[in-house]
């Protein structure tokens, strides 16, 4: 007796593209990540054609509208820096998302370091 068909469920894309995290309250780029920012842009400069969105995050303190601004500052940090190494500008676009899609929950600082970055997906 032949098994019956299993439905495939496509497995979620992992981006190759790795998370740039700030400190509280900073949308400069830390020195402890340039390496990721450089891998990002060997990455992207392997792949010519694709594009990307930078996600800016915040943890929770903060008013909505200050983190939106605080996250629309560290997506355009990450942006400058590759369009500063070669990246076309065209391929890049911002969005914000303040404190409203956390990546980790809790109320300490090990899971806040986590919701403060800007996330880079593939489109």
């Amino acid at each position: 007796m032949a098994a019956a068909p299993v439905a495939r469920v496509p497995a979620k894309k992992v981006s190759p593209l790795k998370d740039i995290f700030f400190d509280f309250d900073k949308s400069s780029i830390r020195a402890d990540v340039i390496k990721s920012l450089i891998e990002n842009v060997q990455w992207l400069k392997a792949h010519p054609t694709a594009s990307i969105i930078i996600e800016g995050h915040c943890d929770e303190r903060g008013t909505g509208e200050y983190n939106l601004a605080l996250g629309q500052r560290r997506a355009k940090s990450v942006t400058n820096y590759l369009v500063a190494a070669g990246i076309d500008a065209k391929r890049i676009k911002t969005i914000s998302y303040g404190k409203e899609r956390p990546f980790a929950t809790g109320h300490d600082e090990s899971t806040r370091k986590l919701n403060r970055r800007a996330h880079l997906v593939l489109q």
